[in-house]
Formats: C-alpha cells, structure tokens, sequence
C-alpha cells in the first residue's frame, strides 16, 4: 500500500506568501508521519507553469512567459526546501514528461467517448486580436454580484463560465470583448453525476474530508454537473493532440490537476516502478490545499480518474480555510501579504511551521498577527520546549559531566508516552494537526511541571537515586520529543536528536537512552517584542 500525498500546485508568476503554506504545510506533517511509521510514501507537487496567470505577469513585465516560470519555479524549490518541505519530486507543468502525460489522459478520454467537439461562443478582444482566456475575462458574478475573473468567484465559489459574466471586460486593456465562435472539445463530466454522488456519500460516511469539502461538494452535485470546455485558445500550455486543433490547448481544469499522477508517473520511472503499484484501489492518498480549489479535486479530478479507468480515487481531502494578514483579507494585488522569501530570510522555519499548524485554518478562517507570532515563539516554543530541552540537558552538563544518570524512567510517565504516539498519529491521519501539536505541547507543558516539582537542582543532594530517575526521565522526555515533534518541527527535532546522539527517526516509544550528551545548543533565541511594531510598519508601508 502507497500513500500518495499531493500537495496543490502554486502558480508560478509571483512569490509565495504565508496563506499558500498554511494551505499546503500539512501535506509536509503528513509526508514525514508516514514515512517514520515506515509506510511507503510518494509526496509530490510542482509550480504551475502553463496558466493565463503566468502570460499576465510576463505580458506586465514585456517578458517570456518562460522567463517568468524559471523565476518563480526556482524561488519556490528554494523557500520549500528552507520550510522543510520533503517532496518526493517537485516538478513543473511545462516539463515535457507532464506534457506528454497529459496527452495521454486527453487520449484516453477521447477514446473512452467522454471528450466531444462542440462549436461555442467565446469571448475575443478585438484590441489585442485574440480569444480571452477565462481568467482575461473579468465582470460581475451572476450568482452574488461580487467581482469575479471568468472562471471562478473567489466570493461564492461558484464555477464560471466568462460568458456568464455581467459587464465583462478584457484584464489586458479594460475594453470589452465581442463574442465569436470557435469549436472546442468539451468532457461530459454529466455522465459521471451518479459515480460523483456514490462517491461523495463514501467520503462524508467514513469522515475522510474536512467539512468544508464536503458542504461545498454538496452543492456541486446538487447544481447538477455541466459538461465543460478542456480545450482553450491559449498562448501557452499544451498542445491538443488531436488533428484540426492547432494552435488550441488543453484546458488548466483537466491539466494541472492531472500534475498529481503525471508527477508521479514521473517519479515511477527514475525510479523504475511501475505506476500501478503506486496508483490502486488499495492507495490511500491526500491532497492538501486551499478552499478555492475544493471542486477541482472533488469533482473534477475524481470524474477524469473515473474516466481513463484509475483506481486510485482521491480518499482524503484536506481543504483548508483562509488565513488573514492582521485582521484583513490577504491582497497580493494591495502587497497586503508576508512574503515567504523574507519571513524565511528573518525568522526560523520552525516557527513559521509552529505558527501555522496552530493557528491553521482547519474549520474556519484565521488570523496571522506579527504580535502573535513573537509572542509564540517566545512564550512556546522558546519558553515551554526550547526552556525544558536546555534546562534539562545544561543541568546534566554541568553537575553531571554530560552524562546521562542509568536510572528507570517515571513509570507513569512512559505509559503516558507511549499513549501520545497513538494520540498523535490518529490526529494526524485524521487531519487534526493542530490537535496533534496542542497534545504535544500540552506533553511539554506537563514536563516543565514535572521538573519543577520534583527539583532535581535538591533532588541530587539529598537523594541521589531520586534525582537519577527525575534526570532520567526528564531525557526520556526529550528522546521521544525528538520523535514526535518530527512531522511538525523537523530542524530543532533534528537539533534534539543530535544532542542526545540518536539517529533513527521513528514513530513509536524511544526507549533507549544515551550514555552521555554532546554540547548543548539552543534551539531557538528569544525574538525582541519591538519586531512587531517594526513589521506591522513595513506591512502598512509596504502595502500604501
């Protein structure tokens, strides 16, 4: 069995920003819980090079499309390798192996009959001598009257058709399109309503998607689904196979989400397995991104695996709300937004992660405050872990020579432990991971009282075999935080584990201790709560 993670493909025409790994960090939490179980895991994604997105950037900055792509492509694979993201290929969709792969989907389609042709009406700018692709064609939704590009309504989440559009302009000059005709080749995703039905009461009866997948879906299906256009009049992406249609392209909905099973094509062969042994009916697999995209892999993606045949059906959705930026919306428009690429070149990876994961927005929108992030990191991860990691480990140094007393561990204690490991890694299979952090810490927490209470400092004074067992267990505590801390906090896990010499990376109770500590290190330095000010100014400065 494989557990395949997939992780939603970020457009390449601009940096990342804070919401974008709140979307996508569980995907990492999970990739590295699975492996430390010893599961067989294959955790792919890539930048999305083909869409309209990037043609408006490089038409912005009278630039190649290409230009942009390499840009970003490149600015991404550094800010998710400093995040600690461990893909296990991060590819691009205008790398030729997606390209030919794509083909093949459409190929397969055609041949089942799910594809036809059908003469439509589109909307052409007379100005720029071209057919608009849906995200050019901006105007007023139908359905709630908010301001919408002509594929989605960010407001109401409704799929749009440019056409449906009330006041329609072109987004490259602001002038209105004529309508003309042109023959596209549209999927008969209606054919696929009762399988998307069946389907969708599996996933809400066994719990496998978070609630606002399953609300949304819901009203999909409810809707009916409309066949769709998969092929566009498009500058760049790729090239419909298929006679008579030169020029045309195959359309993002069918195309980027295919990148989760072409990249793992990819994967199969340097790695010389067949794909079918990563892709079956026994394949558990979770895509992890934001609300925005919940009907491209409830609905859409699931309707094309159904169509060439795939087994491997989607079988966890974790679809997360919308994080804020000090109380507002994030506007990358306004530059109202923290820049990945900066808050990594200032602050650590694991407080980033820390913060994310606990105020992730699971359920329901949340916020980012600079005052809360300092705050945070100081109070939690400096001031309850990073506190009782070197209190604990300074004080071994100094009265101990650095060894580690031979004594047995709080009985208590361990079964406590090894409970935890269980806890956890049912949180985190079920898509709680801010639950799954919250018992971790609360595990801190109840370390720091430990060692206060019993007072090792008089403990090894006065009775020396109590202040062996306190001390004992007190790095008990820190061997298995080295573990359980892993999927969230890898780089001061990893700092832990150095310390205390062990290398094995697991997902069950670390029983064996070490005779003796190497030198003891921080794990995190306290930040000056004059930041907050200093970056709540550069945002408002920044965003004016």
């Amino acid at each position: 069995m494989t557990i395949v993670i997939g992780g939603a493909w970020p457009y390449a025409n601009g940096s990342l920003h804070l919401g974008h790994v709140a979307a996508l960090l569980p995907g990492d939490i999970l990739a590295r819980y699975y492996r430390q179980k010893g599961e067989k895991v294959l955790y792919v994604s890539g930048s999305d090079c083909n869409g309209t997105p990037i043609s408006i950037r490089a038409a912005q900055e009278n630039t190649t499309t290409e230009a942009i792509a390499n840009h970003y492509h490149e600015e991404f694979t550094r800010c998710f390798n400093d995040l600690g993201f461990t893909y296990d290929l991060y590819t691009r969709t205008d790398a030729q192996h997606h390209h030919e792969s794509v083909q093949t989907i459409f190929l397969q389609l055609l041949a089942n009959n799910f594809l036809y042709k059908k003469k439509i009406e589109q909307a052409y700018c007379e100005t720029d001598k071209q057919f608009l692709p849906d995200r050019f064609v901006e105007g007023i939704c139908p359905n709630c009257g908010a301001k919408a590009r002509g594929d989605q309504c960010d407001n109401c989440s409704t799929i749009l058709d440019p056409l449906d559009l009330i006041d329609k302009s072109c987004k490259i000059c602001g002038n209105k399109p004529v309508i003309r005709e042109t023959e596209h080749f549209y999927f008969a995703f209606s054919q696929f309503q009762g399988r998307l039905e069946t389907y969708l009461a599996g996933a809400k009866a066994e719990k496998r998607w978070r609630d606002n997948a399953l609300g949304l879906t819901e009203r999909y299906l409810a809707e009916g689904v409309p066949d769709r256009a998969v092929t566009r009049d498009l500058p760049n992406g790729i090239d419909v196979p298929v006679p008579g249609f030169e020029g045309k392209k195959i359309y993002v909905w069918i195309e980027a989400v295919a990148g989760y099973l072409t990249a793992s094509i990819e994967w199969a062969k340097q790695h010389q397995i067949a794909i079918e042994d990563l892709w079956n009916k026994e394949t558990i697999s979770y895509y992890v991104h934001g609300k925005d995209n919940i009907p491209f892999h409830t609905v859409i993606w699931p309707a094309i695996l159904m169509g060439i045949g795939a087994k491997a059906l989607p079988t966890h959705i974790v679809s997360n709300e919308y994080l804020t930026l000090e109380k507002r919306k994030l506007s990358t428009s306004q530059n109202w937004a923290v820049w990945v690429p900066y808050i990594l070149s200032r602050y650590d990876a694991d407080s980033i992660r820390y913060f994310l994961t606990m105020n992730a927005p699971e359920n329901r929108d949340t916020d980012f405050s600079w005052r809360e992030f300092i705050y945070s990191h100081n109070g939690e991860l400096l001031g309850a872990y990073g506190n009782f990691v070197n209190r604990t480990l300074k004080f071994l140094e100094k009265s101990f020579s650095s060894k580690v007393p031979h004594a047995e561990v709080d009985n208590t204690i361990r079964k406590h432990t090894i409970q935890l490991f269980n806890d956890v890694g049912n949180h985190i299979e079920a898509g709680h991971f801010k639950q799954a952090l919250e018992a971790v810490f609360e595990y801190i927490r109840a370390a720091n009282r430990y060692f206060d209470e019993q007072q090792p400092w008089l403990q090894v004074k006065e009775n020396v075999e109590a202040g062996n067992r306190t001390l004992a267990t007190c790095v008990y505590i820190i061997a298995n935080l080295g573990q359980l801390l892993h999927p969230f906090l890898p780089f001061s896990a990893e700092k832990v584990r150095k310390m205390l010499g062990i290398n094995e990376v697991m997902w069950h109770e670390q029983v064996d201790l070490p005779v003796s500590i190497s030198e003891v290190t921080p794990l995190f330095e306290r930040l000056d709560v004059e930041l907050i000010e200093e970056e709540y100014r550069k945002l408002v400065e920044g965003s004016r």
